[in-house]
């Protein structure tokens, strides 16, 4: 590692968090009482820190070293001693009882990423790695938006699942273009694809029977995360029953598009995000 990577980073000043670009991501956030849409923009700011850490590309080392800073500070946010740049942050975790091992498991999905570029990882590793990426961060969530733990748990596990699978077969072109396949081996296989490099998987003939059983997948773990928020007081799942429609729309977009090549994106507009909110009672 070269010096410059190893020198202590000097304290930033804090800074407002970013908002989120995601037009439904926002609209959800934004139907939050303010200390609950504070915290999740602090959430949000620093799940895109990370992100973009893991995402940059160059060297891996100083990369590695950056995710290594973000993991010394979550631990002195826990141990009482935030640094200044992360006040906010600090002061959500204080509030919402933010576990730590919530923001560390964020932090090993991105290092996942980071390592190598993923490619037709076998079930229980993307398994895994959606954990780390989605259901951690929804744990972080489910305490911000006071759920009862158990059901947040489990709606973390389920939501977070089902966003992240829909994000899979929504980005299939553009994972490729860094190298990055994240379709499981065992469906390839069942669907006769030998090949695992992103290109080539993209253009078999047969790619709609790999991507149609992580879509029934998918599919299985919006019904679970459906039935826990119809369960649980309706002021505890505002953000997250937002997040589920328009992501269930979106699935349900890719699976009538088809897997054939050109695969045109799918987007929910405004007028939808719209009817979203008044046939849930949310506005």
């Amino acid at each position: 590692m070269n010096e410059n990577v190893a020198a202590p980073i000097a304290e930033e000043a804090p800074a407002a968090p970013p908002r989120p670009t995601s037009s439904s991501f926002y609209l959800a956030m934004k139907l939050l009482p303010a200390a609950q849409r504070d915290a999740m923009y602090e959430i949000y700011a620093f799940c895109r820190a990370v992100d973009d850490i893991a995402d940059d590309g160059g060297p891996i080392p100083p990369r590695r070293a950056k995710l290594q800073r973000w993991r010394e500070d979550i631990d002195a946010i826990h141990a009482g001693t935030p640094p200044a740049r992360l006040a906010g942050l600090a002061a959500a975790t204080h509030r919402f009882a933010l576990r730590r091992e919530d923001f560390q498991g964020v932090i090993d999905g991105m290092e996942m990423d980071l390592e190598r570029d993923i490619q037709a990882p076998d079930l229980a590793t993307l398994d895994l790695y959606c954990d780390r990426v989605a259901s951690a961060v929804g744990r972080l969530s489910v305490r911000v938006f006071g759920m009862e733990w158990v059901a947040g748990e489990r709606l973390a596990h389920h939501l977070g699942r089902a966003l992240q699978l829909t994000n899979i077969l929504r980005d299939l072109d553009e994972d490729a273009g860094i190298g990055r396949l994240y379709l499981p081996a065992e469906l390839l296989r069942q669907a006769g694809i030998s090949a695992s490099e992103p290109a080539s998987v993209l253009a078999h003939p047969q790619l709609a029977a790999a991507c149609a059983p992580l879509a029934d997948k998918a599919r299985g773990h919006f019904h679970e995360a459906h039935r826990i928020m119809a369960a649980a007081p309706r002021r505890t799942t505002k953000a997250p029953r937002v997040m589920g429609a328009v992501y269930r729309r979106i699935l349900a977009g890719l699976i009538a598009r088809g897997w054939a090549a050109p695969r045109a994106p799918v987007k929910i507009g405004k007028p939808t995000l719209f009817w979203i909110l008044v046939s849930d009672g949310l506005i």
